[in-house]
């Protein structure tokens, strides 16, 4: 199965090769890669066991031309707040993510159960009780967000129910990692302690730009700087890394 996935070994040139035209450098403060790096399903964690694969939260169109950039992305809807050290086992119980979803019934399965590990006194469910789809679209935390284990059913829960990003002090490097891999949420760094000045249900606004965000809470009137998320955004906007490697001609196109 390895040997048959296709690597990047022209997406991200080293320091010392010049960059061709299709090529784009890649910078990351969370992704430290070089042009050796060859993507495989265990360096990204992306493939599941077998034969199955994630359904993305988006491909990108085959052989785009598109020069679009965050300047475009904005988020409105309303927020679900959080407070710290909010871990994976929280974000989805480990006897809800003994799947992995390769088909949309498995996705909606898997979104339905997200931020489900919650502990009681969280008297408003994310996704409530029989549905698949939350109505938050942006959630707000504190300090070491997905926290906890590796497994990338954290983001990909939470895109399958609805998010869109997620705006928290500090995240874990791991869900950081896995968000930008799969492309499922937008994994934004406040400036301040916004979760401490929002509440679950206010109507909010993220407008995203390359030099940085702003969170607007349409509830309290209040805005918050949100620092830039640098060259992982049009990767998640792509819909993932592979997505995003195929935007760029990095690999082929799929037929």
């Amino acid at each position: 199965m390895a040997s048959s996935l296709p690597t990047l070994s022209r997406a991200l040139p080293s320091s010392s090769t010049k960059p061709s035209s299709s090529s784009v450098p890649f910078r990351s403060p969370f992704l430290k890669i070089n042009g050796s790096t060859s993507f495989t399903h265990s360096s990204i964690s992306i493939a599941s066991r077998g034969t199955s694969f994630i359904i993305p939260r988006a491909t990108a169109s085959a052989g785009s031309d598109s020069d679009e950039t965050l300047a475009k992305t904005t988020f409105h809807g309303l927020c679900y707040v959080l407070k710290d050290n909010i871990d994976t086992d929280q974000i989805i119980p480990a006897d809800k993510a003994c799947i992995f979803p390769s088909n949309q019934q498995e996705r909606d399965e898997i979104g339905s159960n997200a931020l489900s590990g919650l502990p009681d006194f969280h008297t408003t469910r994310f996704v409530e009780p029989g549905e698949i789809k939350s109505k938050y679209s942006i959630i707000i935390a504190g300090e070491n967000f997905g926290c906890g284990s590796s497994r990338e059913h954290a983001p990909v829960c939470l895109g399958a129910a609805g998010a869109k990003a997620v705006v928290a002090e500090t995240y874990a490097r791991i869900f950081f990692r896995n968000s930008v891999a799969t492309g499922e949420v937008f994994p934004l760094e406040s400036e301040v302690r916004v979760c401490d000045e929002c509440t679950t249900g206010d109507t909010v606004t993220i407008e995203m730009r390359d030099s940085g965000g702003l969170l607007t809470n349409h509830t309290t009137g209040k805005k918050y700087k949100l620092k830039a998320i640098g060259d992982a955004g049009p990767v998640i906007d792509a819909g993932g890394i592979f997505a995003y490697a195929r935007k760029m001609g990095m690999i082929p196109s799929l037929a």
